[in-house]
C-alpha cells in the first residue's frame, strides 16, 4: 500500500462511479494516497454539472457504464481539457468503445496498487 507522500499526493482526481460501495472504496484508496477526490459522481448529468463548476482535475477515473449509459461524453469533455483518463470496467480494455481503446484501463475488481499504476500510466502518457 502506498503512503500519502506518494507521487500522487495532492492530485485532484475526478471520479465517476455509480456503484456506491465501489465509489466509497475508490474514494478511500485515493484519500489514502494523498489525493483529493472530486465527486464521486453517480450519473452523467451530475458529472457534466460538476465539471462545469470546477477547476480542471489532475486526472479522472471513469466507470465505463454509469447507470446504463456509456461515460464517453464525460471522457470527451475531460480529454478536451487535457485531463489524463483511467477507465474502470469489469471487461478490461476490450470493454471500451473502439475509439477509446489504448487508454489506460483498470479491470474491476481492482486494488489500490492497480489504481496507483493506472494513474501513473495515464499521467505519464
Amino acid at each position: 500500500m502506498s503512503t500519502p507522500d506518494s507521487a500522487l499526493s495532492g492530485l485532484k482526481v475526478f471520479v465517476v462511479e455509480d456503484e456506491a460501495i465501489i465509489a466509497m472504496m475508490l474514494e478511500d484508496m485515493l484519500t489514502d494516497l494523498g489525493c483529493s477526490v472530486i465527486g464521486p459522481c453517480t450519473g452523467l448529468k451530475q458529472a457534466h454539472e460538476m465539471l462545469a463548476g470546477s477547476e480542471t482535475p489532475g486526472a479522472a477515473i471513469l466507470d465505463v457504464n454509469v447507470g446504463g449509459e456509456q461515460v464517453y461524453p464525460v471522457a470527451t469533455a475531460l480529454a478536451e481539457r487535457g485531463v489524463p483518463l483511467v477507465f474502470a470496467t469489469g471487461y478490461g480494455s476490450v470493454g471500451l468503445a473502439e475509439s477509446w481503446r489504448g487508454r489506460v484501463t483498470v479491470q474491476k475488481p481492482y486494488t489500490q496498487d492497480d489504481i496507483v499504476r493506472a494513474l501513473g500510466a495515464a499521467i505519464s502518457a
